[in-house]
């Protein structure tokens, strides 16, 4: 079964054109915000690639009690609108409480799961019952096959509009690594699979008060990931990365994303 999604103006399937989820980890304010929209939205009329916009009003999840967390819902939620507005791409948030989601549904036109709360059933029900189109996280913790019941979670409220996400699996500590195999498994629930190529690399905690990331290895991971078979990726992208407030050193310049995805894109058509 194969399932085509409605995102804003895009049509996604696992059997469409190969398309990227992307842009900064957290809202870090609004000239930023709108200078990557602006950059991604070249990007896609440039290399006819459909692209959302993702980034995030507020990082509940942090390491540490200081780390930056973002503008909040209410401005972040403004700046996203205005994202939207002016270059037409579709947006993504993750969502941390179910108090969140009526004014989220607003505006979003998906609404992520973070990988920590995939399995918080609440959570994903209320955001599931929108009838927007969820993007779940697969949890650092589970195997590809738990996600089928995550999938049947957003199902029973007779919403189809599911997207998944491989971010990698704990391996000891600080340490992710990606098992491929993922992919493929995670194909047969016959809904779109992404790879998030940048926090597959991030090294959780690994920096003491904060995570840290071997950015080196994304476009190592992306490649692998489009040629067994995953329909998305998934890459935060920032103006400078060392001067990132969040996700950093798992970050993307915005001079690398081009040519990384002219590459992708000729090895999603390839292997299609």
């Amino acid at each position: 079964m194969e399932n085509n999604i409605q995102i804003g103006p895009l049509t996604i399937s696992s059997n469409g054109p190969f398309f990227l989820i992307s842009g900064p980890c957290v809202i870090e304010d609004e000239a930023t915000t709108l200078e990557v929209a602006h950059f991604l939205m070249q990007i896609r009329d440039e290399l006819d690639i459909p692209i959302i916009f993702k980034t995030s009003y507020d990082k509940a999840n942090r390491t540490s009690l200081n780390s930056f967390r973002g503008p909040g819902i209410e401005k972040g939620l403004e700046i996203i609108q205005k994202v939207k507005d002016d270059t037409g791409l579709p947006v993504l948030s993750d969502v941390h409480q179910i108090g969140e989601i009526e004014n989220a549904r607003k505006v979003l036109d998906v609404i992520q799961i973070p990988a920590f709360l995939c399995r918080q059933s609440d959570l994903v029900l209320a955001a599931a019952r929108t009838g927007l189109p969820i993007n779940i996280k697969k949890g650092q913790f589970l195997s590809p096959w738990e996600m089928g019941p995550a999938i049947e979670k957003v199902t029973s409220t007779g919403n189809h509009n599911i997207l998944v996400t491989e971010r990698g699996n704990s391996f000891g500590y600080n340490n992710l690594v990606v098992d491929m195999r993922s992919i493929a498994i995670m194909k047969s629930f016959g809904f779109p699979v992404v790879f998030d190529a940048t926090h597959s690399v991030q090294l959780p905690g690994g920096a003491g008060t904060c995570s840290g990331g071997q950015r080196e290895f994304v476009g190592h991971l992306a490649r692998a990931a489009v040629a067994v078979g995953a329909d998305g990726v998934f890459m935060e992208v920032h103006p400078d990365p060392e001067c990132a407030l969040c996700d950093g050193p798992n970050s993307l310049p915005l001079n690398e994303l081009r040519p990384l995805l002219m590459k992708l894109k000729a090895l999603h058509n390839l292997v299609k």
